[in-house]
Order: structure tokens, then sequence, then C-alpha cells
């Protein structure tokens, strides 16, 4: 990704997370979620597992993704209906005639505003969908919100500071084509992250049990310091 200027907040609780040593297991040893997923070459879909050919600039050295997500994509039909209603409408218009009275030259600058105008909301909706995304490492989750093509907003918290997740599917339909909202309650500063109509709900739940398990697991048999 180019580089931007972003905000970063850092939920903190007061203590600093111990850090890691001695072997780190494969998140195939110990969630059968990302066990049951094949490691992914792409970076277009809305559900990213094992990437391997997506970075993130805000990782430290020895952080690995898990799994990235997006907006599932039915969630854009709203924009992606308007475009086409916009590129229809001059046609409509001059089938009508309703135009006639200007001279050509002002219908044609009329026209070609009109379709640069509906070629900057193709450009602005798709890239805030392709840079909004969530991410879940092996030492948090990341909630990075694509403001503009300078300027992006990143919350995070990390995994043993998650209290409760709560996974919401709102309605048949989102239920029939399995996207939902992960709600994640933490011990830090900020409260609450929530990845917003994200595909597979309940495997993003299951998976963030797994991690925290995993990270008392550590603690437990003494992998950190």
């Amino acid at each position: 990704m180019p580089h931007r200027k972003h905000r970063v907040k850092e939920e903190k609780t007061g203590t600093t997370a111990p850090e890691k040593t001695g072997p780190r297991r494969s998140v195939d040893e110990y969630s059968e979620v990302m066990r049951n997923e094949q490691p992914t070459d792409g970076i277009w879909k809305a559900f990213l597992p094992k990437p391997r050919k997506l970075s993130v600039d805000i990782l430290s050295e020895h952080e690995q993704i898990i799994l990235v997500m997006r907006q599932h994509p039915i969630t854009q039909l709203k924009w992606f209906l308007l475009v086409i209603i916009m590129f229809f409408l001059p046609m409509l218009f001059s089938s009508s005639g309703i135009f006639d009275f200007l001279p050509g030259r002002y219908q044609f600058a009329a026209g070609l505003g009109w379709y640069l105008l509906t070629f900057g909301l193709i450009v602005e909706s798709f890239l805030k969908w392709f840079y909004h995304v969530y991410i879940i490492t092996d030492e948090r989750v990341i909630d990075v919100d694509f403001i503009s093509l300078i300027y992006k907003d990143i919350s995070t918290t990390k995994i043993d500071n998650i209290e409760d997740i709560t996974s919401i599917n709102a309605g048949f339909f989102s239920s029939l084509v399995d996207y939902g909202t992960v709600i994640i309650q933490t011990a830090a500063t900020k409260q609450e992250l929530r990845f917003e109509n994200v595909p597979h709900p309940s495997k993003v739940t299951a998976l963030l049990n797994d991690l925290i398990l995993e990270e008392e697991l550590e603690k437990f048999e003494g992998r950190v310091v």
C-alpha cells in the first residue's frame, strides 16, 4: 500500500504486554477455523485468510497476519446501483429533448461534467471499500478506517485485552448471505471495536476465541517474559 499519513490509536491498560519468546505455534495448530482455510494469494476479496501478498506497515517484526476482512460486497450495492442510474440519466434527458434549448457545446460540457462526477463517485466508493480493512494478527485486532488517499485512522487492541466477543446477523438476508457485525469488547481505553458487515462473522468469532486461548496457554507455559 502507498505511504499515507495516519493516526494510530494503540489501546493500553496501563501495563506493557509481555514480549513473546520461544517457539510460536502456527495458527493452524490451535485454530480449527484457520486449519480449514487455504492461504490466500489475491488481495481483492472481502475475506482473506492467511494472506500471502498483503503487508501492513504498522506490524511489528514477528507479528503475523492471520485474517484480513472488508465489508461484504453485497453491502456495496447501494452505491453501485446509484452509479448505474447516474450513468444512464444523461441518455434519458437527451432522448426526452429537455436540454435541446442549450447550444451543443454546453450540452457536451454538461454531459462531460456529469460523467466525471460519476467516475469520481466510483473511485471514492471503491477506495473506501478496498482500504477500509479489519485485520486480525497473532497479537492484535486492527481496524483501519480509510479517510482519504493521504489519511487513515487506525484503532488497535491486543488479543489479551479482549473481554467479550459478539457476532450479529441482522435479519434473514444477512443470515442467508452470511455476513454480519462482530463486536469486540476490550479492557483497554477504547472499550469497543466493531467489524461492520464482514463475511462469516461466526468464523471470525471462533478465531478470536482461539487466539485468546492461545495467549493464555502461552503465558501458562512460560512462552512470554
